[in-house]
C-alpha cells in the first residue's frame, strides 16, 4: 500500500460518491479544549461511508467477474452500500442477511436494488448461505471490512478531509470491523504532515481491537451489548496488520460516554449522526489532554438510526 494507491482510489471512485463537507462547532472546540473538524458521511450516499469502500471493490472487478453480480452477507450499512453501489454501476446484488435484521434496513437495500436472501441469525449462517449463492451464480464476494479494496475504499473519507485541511495532528475513527480505521490510518501515515497520527475508538462493550493491539492477535468480543451496533464485529486478517503497523492507539469509551456524545453532536451541530459516530468525539471528550490544543479530525461515519429507538 502506497500513497499513490490512495490517489488512485480516490480518482476512481469520484462519480459515485459524494465528497462530504467538514463541519466545525466553537462549542463542541471550547468543551473538548482541540480544535475539531467533523468529516460528515453521515451525508454521504446511502448514509455511511461503507459507500466508498463497496464502489472500489466493485470497480476493481474484470469485466467478466461484473457481469456475474456480487454477494455480500450484513444486517446494515454495508447491505445497503453494496445494493447502491451495485445499481449505479449497473450490475446485480445479492444480500445475504439474518431473519432479525431491522426491517427498515431490508426496505433500504430493496429500495437500492439488492436481492434479499434471508438466513439464521448467525455469523455462520450468513457465510454458508453467501458462499452458496458464489457458487450458484458465479458472483464474486465481498467482506464489509476484510478486504483491501474496500479498506482503500473506506481510506478516501480521510483523503477528502486531509486534502480539505491538511494540518491535522490526529485523525479519529471508530471501529468495528476495522475497515475504517485501517483507511484512515493509511490516509494520515501517506497524506498527513508529518507527525500526523491516526487513533481508534471502541466502546468499552465491544474491545476487541484494543485487546487485538495488547496481544498481538485477533481478540473476539466477549459481549456485543453496545448501543454502537456498528462495532460489534471483529476485526480481520487483513485489516488487523495494517491497524498494527499504522494505528497510534486505540481508546475505550462507555456507553453513557457514547450517548452524551451523540447528544451533544445532534442538539449542537443540528445533524443526525448514528451511535457508532459519537464514540470517536466521546473518546475526545475522555482524554482531554491527549487532544488538547490539537487539530483533529473526525469521522462521522454515518447517520442512518432508528428514530423510533433514539437513546435520548
Amino acid at each position: 500500500m502506497n500513497k499513490a494507491q490512495l490517489l488512485e482510489c480516490h480518482r476512481k471512485i469520484q462519480d459515485y460518491v459524494h465528497w462530504t463537507p467538514v463541519l466545525k462547532s466553537r462549542l463542541l472546540d471550547e468543551q473538548s479544549g482541540a480544535s475539531l473538524f467533523f468529516k460528515c458521511e453521515n451525508f454521504q450516499r446511502m448514509g455511511a461511508f461503507k459507500m466508498r469502500g463497496a464502489v472500489h471493490a466493485i470497480l476493481k472487478l474484470s469485466p467478466e467477474q461484473q457481469s456475474k453480480g456480487v454477494v455480500t452477507h450484513s444486517s446494515g450499512n454495508f447491505a445497503q452500500a453494496v445494493s447502491l453501489a451495485a445499481k449505479s454501476i449497473g450490475i446485480e446484488a445479492h444480500i445475504v442477511m439474518p431473519q432479525n435484521a431491522p426491517q427498515v434496513k431490508k426496505n433500504a437495500v430493496r429500495d437500492y436494488g439488492g436481492k434479499i436472501y434471508e438466513s439464521g441469525n448467525h455469523i455462520l449462517d450468513r457465510e454458508r448461505m453467501a458462499d452458496e449463492i458464489a457458487a450458484k451464480t458465479g458472483a464474486s464476494f465481498l467482506h464489509p471490512s476484510n478486504d483491501l479494496d474496500v479498506i482503500l475504499g473506506q481510506g478516501t473519507a480521510a483523503v477528502e478531509l486531509l486534502k480539505d485541511q491538511a494540518d491535522l495532528d490526529i485523525l479519529l475513527a471508530p471501529v468495528g470491523g476495522g475497515g475504517l480505521i485501517a483507511g484512515t490510518a493509511l490516509a494520515a501515515h501517506f497524506l498527513g504532515k508529518t507527525g500526523c497520527i491516526s487513533i481508534g475508538a471502541e466502546p468499552m462493550e465491544a474491545d476487541d481491537a484494543y485487546r487485538s493491539l495488547i496481544s498481538g492477535k485477533i481478540e473476539i468480543n466477549e459481549t456485543s451489548n453496545t448501543i454502537a451496533d456498528g462495532l460489534r464485529t471483529n476485526l480481520g486478517d487483513i485489516n488487523f496488520p495494517i491497524i498494527q503497523k499504522y494505528v497510534d492507539q486505540i481508546l475505550r469509551v462507555e456507553e453513557d460516554e457514547i450517548i452524551a456524545a451523540m447528544r451533544l453532536i445532534w442538539e449542537r451541530m443540528k445533524i443526525i449522526i448514528e451511535p457508532s459516530c459519537a464514540v470517536p468525539f466521546a473518546a475526545v471528550l475522555k482524554n482531554k489532554e491527549l487532544f488538547k490544543d490539537k487539530k483533529v479530525g473526525i469521522v462521522l461515519s454515518g447517520g442512518n438510526v432508528d428514530l423510533s429507538k433514539l437513546p435520548f
